[in-house]
């Protein structure tokens, strides 16, 4: 029998997750990491990227995106993010507009006269990762499905 563990995703505004899996694939800030039962504890930051669950029993997995945030791994694993939504939830047409405005600010403001300051740059490259994943996953995720 497979180990599972306990997972939650929690946003500021819901707990958008709570099961039991028994894989858990995040986007850290050092690249894609897995995570099942009987992981060692860790404490990660995420970067804007894709999570993947794959609950008890179950074959196939549930995909999500998800924004920064971290994922903390005990004897269950909580994952805290500004912003996670399912892959059938996903708004292409809002996601598309959202890249292409961020896409615009950016050239702007590496043109002369342009609002340049670090931390709007910061935000429209956020923005615009933000949309180019959410973009990915409403497509089936980047991951190859196992």
């Amino acid at each position: 029998m497979v180990k599972t563990v306990q997972v939650e995703v929690i946003t500021p505004s819901k707990l958008f997750y709570k099961g039991d899996a028994e894989l858990v694939i995040v986007t850290t800030r050092e690249g894609d990491e897995g995570f099942m039962a009987g992981h060692e504890w860790a404490c990660k930051l995420l970067d804007v990227g894709e999570m993947w669950i794959r609950e008890s029993g179950e074959k196939n997995y549930k995909i999500a995106v998800v924004a920064e945030g971290y994922i903390d791994v005990k004897d269950s694993i909580i994952i805290y993010t500004d912003a996670a939504e399912w892959a059938d939830e996903i708004d292409v047409d809002r996601a598309k507009t959202e890249k292409e405005r961020a896409e615009a600010w950016l050239k702007e403001a590496s043109s002369e006269g342009g609002e340049y300051t670090p931390d709007n740059v910061r935000r429209a490259q956020i923005a615009l990762a933000k949309s180019l994943e959410r973009l990915k996953v409403a497509q089936g995720g980047g991951r190859r499905k196992r």
